[in-house]
This record gives structure tokens, sequence and C-alpha cells, in this order.
């Protein structure tokens, strides 16, 4: 009994990893198109070139 629910355990703690890494790759994919946008979008005049503030 106890190896089966070790088994069932470490089951679901690789589903939720793989769950959250799932989420994080999309997150990073969100950051990264508002980033080029940004870039992309920035003034072309002399006002530094930087459209972020740090």
């Amino acid at each position: 009994m106890v190896p089966l629910l070790l088994v069932l355990l470490l089951v679901l703690i690789l589903f939720g990893v793989g769950f959250a890494v799932k989420i994080l790759w999309w997150v990073a994919l969100a950051v990264l198109v508002i980033w080029l946008v940004g870039f992309l979008a920035r003034p072309r005049g002399g006002g530094g070139g930087r459209w972020y503030r740090w």
C-alpha cells in the first residue's frame, strides 16, 4: 500500500510541476512579446532611446 501511495504522490508532484512550467512558458512568451512591442514602438527622436525607466 505504501509504494502505491508514493507512486501516486510522485505522479501528482510531477503533474503539478509540469503544469507550473507550462504556465511559466506562457508568461515568458507574453513578456517577450510586450518587450518586443515596446522595443519596436520606441520613439525615434532624441529622447534617450529607452522606453522603460530602469
